[in-house]
């Protein structure tokens, strides 16, 4: 295995596509619900073109990552594009297994199972490193050169992705269903993600506080501050790590911290509200719209 790639996180990535990609074919599919992001662009090309979104999915993304790879960084592009691949390859599988669910006259149960199984899917994919391209790396790039933010960006695709799907083939009410499967989605995401704040503050103290600090500086492009403390027991003046990361990044920093000390003692608490730069300045401290 490839250093710091973990046979683990790619098993989970594998059920996370699989859960998610299953989810796709028998209820958005199958009921004919749209959805945001690169996702729904493949369900319109399907409905519209009749084009299959197994392989929709590898032409929208695979450029994606050419031009994007050097934004992800090395562990997360190889995990991403394993899961883009692993949704392609269910997306296949389902289509080709699939069966009748029955449940045309239970739009809302439809729509309530959708949003689970999509979140859920994603949910996993994002706690063990991986993305699945598309938006992502469109959001990251739009960032870099134009300044606006990542959730800004994300949401006008969505919402233009949605729009093309209310003209194309979705009528209101299918629309209206389609909104309860994104809010549940995200919803979910957020659950499994293990976070319902905007962020949360690290405590890290260890014996490498240096090189822990430089990979949370490189990887997650966040400030650490460093502050003096001292053992009640040992008398001793110890260096505490501090550094405050969104929902999305907990699991990257647990990982960065555990691969460099086992050891280490972190704790970890909710912050309900953060000023500043990356989360309400960006990197020339212009406010975040």
């Amino acid at each position: 295995m490839l250093e710091g790639i973990k046979l683990k996180n790619i098993l989970y990535i594998l059920l996370g596509t699989a859960i998610y990609s299953f989810g796709l074919v028998h209820f958005n599919m199958q009921f004919e619900l749209a959805e945001g992001g690169f996702t729904g662009v493949t369900l319109i090309l399907y409905f519209v073109l009749k084009w299959d979104p197994a392989i929709m999915n590898l032409v929208l993304n695979i450029p994606m990552f050419i031009i994007g790879w050097k934004l992800l960084g090395r562990k997360v592009f190889i995990y991403t594009l394993i899961a883009t691949v692993s949704v392609s390859v269910f997306l296949k599988l389902f289509q080709v297994y699939q069966f009748d669910l029955n449940l045309e006259d239970d739009l809302l149960l439809v729509a309530l199972f959708s949003g689970v199984f999509l979140g859920g899917g994603l949910g996993i994919v994002f706690r063990y490193g991986g993305t699945t391209g598309g938006v992502d790396i469109i959001a990251r790039l739009v960032q870099k050169y134009a300044g606006w933010s990542m959730g800004k960006t994300m949401f006008l695709f969505d919402a233009v992705v949605l729009i093309l799907s209310r003209i194309t083939y979705l009528d209101n009410r299918t629309l209206m269903y389609t909104v309860v499967v994104v809010y549940l989605s995200a919803r979910v995401i957020d659950f499994i993600q293990e976070g319902a704040y905007a962020a949360r503050g690290a405590m890290i103290i260890s014996d490498y506080n240096d090189e822990i600090a430089q990979r949370i500086t490189k990887e997650l492009d966040r400030g650490v501050t460093v502050l003096i403390g001292k053992g009640h027991y040992t008398k001793q003046d110890r260096e505490v790590l501090y550094c405050v990361v969104s929902k999305s990044e907990i699991f990257r920093l647990k990982n960065i911290i555990n691969s460099v000390d086992p050891f280490a003692f972190v704790t970890l608490m909710e912050v309900n509200d953060v000023l500043g730069e990356g989360f309400t300045l960006d990197e020339y401290r212009q406010p975040v719209s």
